[in-house]
């Protein structure tokens, strides 16, 4: 058997048995000090917020942590006391003498409607938990959760039910204020007016996310019945909207989920500078559909985005896999050209008609997508893969369940198409594997037209680390197919199809990021 075949129904089989290994789990547990508070133990807990700040507040670096230790346990006395929450102030008597309590949240969020999760009774472990995004200082870091019953679907977008907050008290006579910071927005706070580090973790709502909704469980699912989760294809923001920030889109590939760019997401946003400068999107889809569709539904949602958010910044795309054929087809322009070889008319004059033209259009008619700067492309299988032909690949090609209009489109199309353009003949409807075979007709046509001349591009690809480029292959993908003539950088990381899991990808797409702002200045 093809040696590549083999590999690819080894991950098959892989993605199939451990699909309930979650690559991230977390635990509440109890906190360090040992000490869990209760719904009784608000006053007390108050009355030691107000003694570690006042020694703040004289410059004693030691209150720090019993002021952020003492603060977390306030936010679990705090979840326990919600029902006792009214327009977002509380009232009680201290020993101390203080008798009211004023939440005050961020723009666009209500605090007594989230769970406020102190981060130092969550342990993350699994695959992803030694992904690390924490910042040492003053206030509590914390997971705000409303809910997480819709993450990854369309409502998350804006609504954000899942944020990172950091939590902070200030005393005022017999009133107290617990602040609610967002700490991509302040990384310094005063008191006393001397200036200190706000404490943070930036990976915390993301890794609660995950370890949640189980995302990453979609991948195969996806892959084998698209049709059935059409309604998972959404672009998601993984942090509130900056209208400030350039926004990184990250794209998924083949049997897999946006869970995958955990790793890059967790190490790359730990640098202060991408931090200030970037905020971080992902696109979310079945991958058992052909890509010219998966892109069409992309550029649906970036529309969609354009709407919601019109003052947002270019963005960067970066793409791993099959999401590399997508970001091409997003920084490409075909225009009508490829219609016009397949149907000999333009559009207004071929005899199609119903959703099967309006498909047909979305997927063979695309210009670059306009707010697009700058796009990278890992482990892209640009010219095709040759297991993708196998045998044996195509047999389990024949478990994809493709929707029944995807069958009345390519009946549509080939009863309308040229004579000339029988390369474009299909016996079936095409899956995802389809468009990633060398000999698929899309595949070969595509790679006849340029990406724009406006936007820089950068390939990665692994070698498995033999170093026998431009003979390399990363296990799926050969360099053949992945290597772009153009590109602005091409890095080879010693690793196998997951180049964007391996530290030297990642530093690799750190670095791009870097080189962006220094462009775009």
């Amino acid at each position: 058997m093809h040696r590549l075949s083999i590999r690819i129904i080894m991950v098959l089989a892989v993605a199939l048995f451990t699909s309930c290994t979650a690559p991230i789990k977390v635990e509440e547990v109890q906190p360090a000090s040992g000490y869990r508070a209760t719904a009784h133990s608000l006053p007390l807990l108050v009355d030691q917020i107000r003694v570690a700040y006042r020694g703040i507040e004289r410059g004693d670096t030691a209150a720090i942590p019993v002021y952020n230790e003492r603060l977390s346990r306030f936010l679990e006395a705090l979840n326990k006391n919600q029902d006792s929450i009214s327009d977002s102030q509380l009232l009680f008597t201290s020993p101390g003498g203080v008798r009211r309590l004023t939440i005050k949240g961020p723009a666009s969020f209500t605090p007594p409607e989230a769970r406020l999760i102190p981060i130092d009774i969550l342990e993350f472990e699994g695959d992803y938990a030694e992904h690390q995004s924490k910042v040492s200082g003053v206030g509590a870091p914390l997971v705000a959760s409303k809910s997480t019953d819709r993450i990854g679907f369309e409502s998350y977008r804006l609504n954000q039910p899942l944020r990172n907050l950091t939590a902070l008290m200030r005393f005022k006579g017999n009133t107290a204020t617990l602040e609610l910071m967002d700490p991509y927005q302040a990384h310094k706070i005063s008191v006393a007016g001397k200036q200190h580090q706000l404490a943070a973790d930036y990976g915390a709502a993301v890794m609660y996310g995950l370890s949640k909704s189980r995302i990453d469980k979609l991948g195969l699912a996806r892959l084998l019945d698209p049709q059935k989760f059409s309604d998972t294809s959404v672009l998601t923001f993984l942090q509130p909207y900056d209208p400030e920030r350039i926004p990184v889109l990250m794209i998924h590939g083949l049997d897999s989920t946006p869970a995958t760019w955990a790793p890059a997401f967790f190490d790359i946003i730990q640098d202060e500078e991408i931090r200030d400068h970037y905020q971080f999107w992902v696109f979310s889809y079945p991958s058992g559909y052909p890509y010219p569709y998966s892109a069409s539904l992309l550029r649906e949602q970036l529309e969609e985005v354009q709407q919601e958010v019109p003052d947002h910044k270019d963005m960067v795309i970066v793409g791993h896999s099959m999401g590399s054929l997508v970001t091409r087809l997003m920084i490409t322009d075909v225009g009508e050209s490829m219609w016009l070889k397949l149907f000999g008319k333009p559009p207004e004059e071929t005899k199609i008609g119903g959703s099967s033209r309006q498909l047909l259009e979305d997927s063979l008619i695309f210009n670059h997508v306009p707010n697009i700067d700058r796009a990278i492309m890992v482990a892209g299988p640009h010219r095709g893969s040759e297991g993708a032909d196998n045998p044996i690949v195509r047999l389990l090609n024949r478990l994809v369940k493709l929707p029944g209009f995807m069958a009345d489109v390519r009946n549509a199309a080939a009863s309308v198409a040229t004579a000339d353009a029988s390369a474009f003949a299909l016996k079936r409807a095409p899956s995802s594997v389809d468009t990633l075979s060398p000999n698929n007709p899309f595949v070969k046509e595509i790679n006849k037209y340029p990406i724009h001349p406006s936007i820089p591009y950068h390939s990665v690809m692994g070698d498995r680390g033999k170093g026998d480029t431009p003979d390399s292959s990363d296990g799926i993908v050969a360099y053949w197919s992945s290597h772009l003539k153009g590109a602005q950088s091409e890095k080879i990381v010693p690793s196998g199809h997951s180049a964007h899991h391996h530290p030297v990808g990642i530093e690799e797409i750190e670095r791009i990021l870097k080189l962006h702002l220094r462009e775009a200045d």
